[in-house]
């Protein structure tokens, strides 16, 4: 069986005992839907373009660890909106054999499954990796994510439309947190994730000569840095907190997409409603 066959063998079976565990029931859980506008680049002609972001997110542990997804619906100014997922599930290997893992700052080490999917080149990438839970004080979460990032299918072929077909693996390393605080007498949460992904080879239907042989686009490595600052206004108002917040949240994603010298840095407007 080719590496290629493996990596959706293996994806499709940590998938099926993913939503084995999550049918028990959760020992906590948190979804929100976000709603973001600001402007973000667009690659095609080089320039920001104003986005409207709806995003649909949940987080839940249960006995063996945890889950995460989210999937964002973008609608581009005078344009077409895309859709774009991910799923991440973690196994705490001190839950499952039942004895301390920390060291260090580390608290627990986990297994961790992730997949991507882009609607706009039809593709998904399969993360699977390793999790250190850290002990830091005051944050309510912080892990560091070390992944494998293969693209296992994909994409699109439709004439005049630029689509993936294949990419060499690369991996990821990925920091995500959340820290709330209180300021001026009220509720915050600086939180959010930093990635690298490092550079891959990609082949689309374009890639090829006349003698029907590859020649790979290189992409590069990029960085996307995505802090979000909320405030808790629904508790301001006098109302139950943790229920609803407004903020920004800033991006920074340098070689966005692999594509060498186009970097993004931008501020959203964002709102989200827990629930």
């Amino acid at each position: 069986m080719q590496f290629k066959q493996w990596i959706k063998f293996i994806g499709t079976a940590l998938l099926a005992t993913t939503f084995a565990v999550s049918s028990q029931a959760e020992i906590w859980s948190s979804t929100e839907v976000h709603y973001s506008s600001g402007d973000l680049l667009n690659q095609t002609n080089g320039k920001d373009v104003s986005t409207n972001i709806v995003t649909l997110q949940h987080a839940g542990g249960h006995k063996y660890g945890d889950n995460f997804f989210f999937v964002d619906h973008s609608r581009v100014k005078d344009g077409n909106s895309t859709l774009y997922a991910e799923w991440y599930s973690n196994f705490s290997l001190g839950a499952i054999n039942g004895s301390d893992m920390s060291f260090g700052m580390v608290k627990d080490v986990g297994l961790i499954a992730g997949f991507n999917f882009a609607s706009d080149v039809d593709s998904t990438w399969f993360l699977p990796g390793v999790r250190l839970a850290l002990d830091l004080p005051g944050f309510a979460f912080a892990n560091l994510d070390m992944t494998a990032y293969n693209h296992v299918a994909g994409g699109d072929k439709s004439d005049g439309v630029f689509t993936i077909v294949d990419e060499t693996s690369s991996y990821m390393l990925d920091f995500n947190w959340a820290y709330p605080f209180k300021m001026a007498g009220g509720s915050w949460s600086l939180e959010g994730h930093a990635e690298f992904i490092a550079g891959r080879d990609q082949i689309n239907k374009y890639s090829y000569d006349n003698a029907g042989k590859a020649t790979p686009t290189k992409l590069e490595n990029w960085i996307l840095i995505q802090p979000q600052l909320r405030f808790d206004l629904g508790e301001a108002l006098g109302n139950e907190a943790g229920n609803f917040f407004v903020g920004v949240e800033y991006q920074y994603w340098k070689n966005k997409l692999g594509a060498k010298d186009q970097n993004e840095s931008t501020v959203q407007l964002q709102t989200v409603w827990n629930f």
